[in-house]
């Protein structure tokens, strides 16, 4: 949980904000959910583990003030889901005045490899599920006269590339890419975009099964210059300024949060090149054991 006393940003100073945060439930997006939480904001929370999103929102609730984080479930790879749930959110209470694209999808494989679906499986949430949470936002926006900020989590690989990671990797470059463009084309609008690359911030289970992190050697002592994980404060502190009207100049940049991870590491996978056919094979057997207990925590309709 969030210790406030950590925060830099003074006591309430989102207090007028609402703000969605995809991905809401756990790991980055829950350190940023509860950050706006605790400086006053109403955050939403979404996802497509239900129970998982109750539990969240409750646990914020009961840190920050009833109402503070209200659970929504979402299929970021259905427009109609993405549309229902914005339009619940308006309805709510309004406009949003900031939105955190933080929901990921990721697993390492040998490129050659992947299929189609596995492709798709990884741009549909990512870049494709991005696209839309933030078109739905500015329409609104634009046609309400409303200012606004999107903050986008990224990856260090989109500078310096994500070998065996190849699908997230392209997807969240579309990703910068979109950030770089709309922070011109919606510039004259008052909406802001930026993203931020977290490094090595304490990992959630499934995302450490996934990409197997353990497995490469990495720890807390190797992934970057100073030999440590970033603290939830840390994270929380760099995403509330950058939706906060303190930011109100910043649009168009992109923030690397890794303590010199990616200069000091390359913080990719490229170490896996030495991996045998054996391992790989049991990394692929272990990502589909992930997959399938996430799957059965689903609480949206399935279509995959």
């Amino acid at each position: 949980m969030i210790v406030e006393e950590n925060l830099q940003l003074r006591s309430g100073a989102l207090r007028n904000a609402r703000v969605l945060v995809t991905g809401g439930g756990t790991g980055l997006g829950r350190i940023m959910a509860e950050g706006c939480a605790a400086l006053g904001a109403t955050v939403y929370i979404c996802g497509r583990r239900g129970g998982l999103l109750d539990a969240t929102a409750a646990g914020i609730n009961e840190a920050h003030g009833a109402g503070s984080a209200r659970p929504i479930l979402c299929d970021l790879r259905s427009a109609e889901s993405i549309d229902g749930m914005l339009a619940t959110i308006w309805e709510d209470g309004g406009a949003l005045t900031g939105l955190i694209n933080n929901a990921a999808a990721n697993f390492i494989a040998r490129t050659e490899t992947i299929s189609p679906n596995g492709f798709d499986a990884i741009n549909q949430t990512v870049a494709r599920g991005a696209f839309l949470v933030t078109a739905g936002c500015g329409k609104r926006w634009i046609k309400e006269g409303v200012c606004g900020a999107v903050v986008s989590v990224l990856t260090t690989w989109v500078i310096n590339g994500g070998p065996y990671g190849v699908p997230a990797a392209m997807a969240k470059a579309g990703v910068w890419a979109m950030t770089q463009s709309l922070a011109v084309e919606w510039g004259r609008h008052g909406i802001r975009l930026n993203a931020i690359c977290p490094g090595a911030f304490p990992p959630t289970e499934g995302m450490a099964s996934r990409l197997m992190t353990a497995e490469q050697g990495m720890n807390e002592q190797n992934t970057n210059p100073m030999r440590r994980n970033g603290t939830p404060e840390e994270l929380a502190n760099l995403a509330t300024f950058l939706i906060s009207p303190g930011a109100a100049f910043i649009s168009g940049q992109m923030i690397a949060i890794d303590g010199a991870g990616y200069q000091g590491t390359g913080a990719n996978f490229a170490g896996l090149a030495s991996w045998t056919d054996a391992m790989w094979d049991e990394a692929r057997e272990r990502i589909r054991r992930v997959d399938s207990e996430d799957r059965a925590l689903r609480t949206t309709p399935a279509n995959d």
